[in-house]
């Protein structure tokens, strides 16, 4: 039988490759089977994006019947789109970070960032605070200052053209000067709902790692009501009232997202934090006193260059599955035990979320009884009416006769 140990030094050796300057061997990654199929894989998912940008064009191409399809159907992809371009980060420091990080040696691997010691539960932390509190506070700087300079610079080119005898600052009458002022735009309402929705996702999706998160938001939408009031009394003209049913496919985005953030909620909590391994350990141990060191692998370092016989790091307990016939036996049945547990609570966090939904539902119904009742009242007088009405059409019409 081969010694594991053997076999990896043989792939190891095998994968290196003589460097003509330094004359050293060096870590080498082939080409057709190492490099090319991840440039295929980096290069179609580019283009996919980009054919994204003409979500427009492609909306047009599927022929859509009516002007309320055409523009369910351009929502969802801008969402989509915008959908990876905020929260692929956020996705990735949650639940990829540190997920395939090699610590036997084996070069063969790639190499990818590691989370820190605590885990990645602080740097996802960190990443919503500053999206919160940051970009939520210049995207409102920007959303002011652009209207005003827009403004300015329509009444700067529009008086350039004006007489050149013109001396002095021209006053321009009310009218004139409302003329200047930006048309409101089809899709100028669009770009609202959007950026509330990728709140509402920054909110709801990842609020287990930052709990501040709703109220940063809601102290933004207390601003945002007043900045968008004024922007669009002083820097836009009046727009044409226009009545809708519904706010189209808006809702089905937002119901979905609700959906989806009791899972993320439930696997951060699992998976990103050490909240289970803590709890697991409890139960086994009794305390928590050694749970740092069972977080920890020593490794033997037989090196003579170097000044110390183990390096230490973080146990594949709380990582990927051990490797066979090199980390114990006790730790790969604790990797499993952890599993396990971790997957009881998504699905026993899940179960509790649906059934505090439900209760909610049945406690505040969409609907009030007392309207619910009027409604069907003038649904019956209604109703009483139209058939008194023709009833009344009918006998008129059998006396005539």
């Amino acid at each position: 039988m081969v010694d594991p140990k053997a076999r990896l030094a043989a792939n190891q050796k095998s994968k290196r490759k003589l460097n003509v300057v330094t004359r050293m061997e060096e870590p080498y990654v082939p080409f057709f089977k190492g490099k090319l199929p991840q440039i295929i894989i980096s290069s179609s998912l580019v283009l996919l994006c980009i054919s994204l940008v003409i979500a427009i064009y492609l909306t047009e191409r599927e022929l859509p019947r009516t002007a309320f399809e055409f523009d369910n159907s351009l929502t969802l992809k801008m969402f989509l789109f915008q959908f990876v371009n905020y929260y692929s980060s956020i996705f990735y420091i949650a639940f990829a970070k540190g997920r395939f990080v090699t610590r036997t040696g084996d070069v063969s691997k790639y190499f990818v960032e590691e989370c820190p010691m605590g885990g990645c539960f602080v740097d996802l932390a960190i990443q919503l605070a500053i999206i919160m509190v940051g970009k939520q506070a210049f995207g409102a700087v920007m959303e002011i200052a652009t209207p005003v300079f827009t403004r300015f610079y329509n009444k700067w080119k529009y008086t350039q053209n004006l007489d050149d005898k013109c001396e002095g600052p021209i006053n321009l009458p009310q009218w004139e000067d409302d003329f200047l002022l930006s048309s409101w735009s089809p899709t100028s309402l669009f770009y609202e709902y959007l950026e509330l929705v990728l709140q509402f996702g920054f909110v709801t999706l990842f609020v287990a790692a930052f709990p501040l998160a709703p109220l940063f938001a809601l102290i933004n939408n207390f601003f945002e009501i007043r900045f968008d009031a004024k922007k669009i009394i002083t820097s836009f003209k009046r727009p044409v009232a226009q009545r809708v049913k519904s706010i189209g496919i808006w809702y089905r985005i937002l119901d979905a997202m609700g959906k989806l953030s009791v899972i993320t909620n439930a696997m951060i909590i699992a998976f990103t934090t050490s909240f289970v391994p803590r709890i697991l350990h409890y139960i086994e141990y009794g305390s928590l006193n050694k749970y740092l060191d069972s977080t920890l692998f020593k490794r033997l370092v037989n090196d003579s260059d170097i000044n110390t016989t183990f390096c230490v790091y973080t146990s594949n307990s709380y990582g990927q599955p051990p490797v066979p016939s090199i980390e114990s036996a006790e730790e790969d049945q604790y990797f499993w035990h952890l599993m396990v547990a971790r997957l009881a609570f998504v699905v026993l966090f899940e179960n509790v979320i649906v059934l505090c939904t439900s209760l909610m539902r049945v406690l505040i119904p969409d609907v009030p009884k007392e309207l619910r009742q009027q409604k069907r009242q003038h649904s019956y007088l209604t109703n009483e009416l139209i058939m008194r009405q023709e009833f009344t059409i009918s006998k008129k019409g059998i006396n005539n006769n």
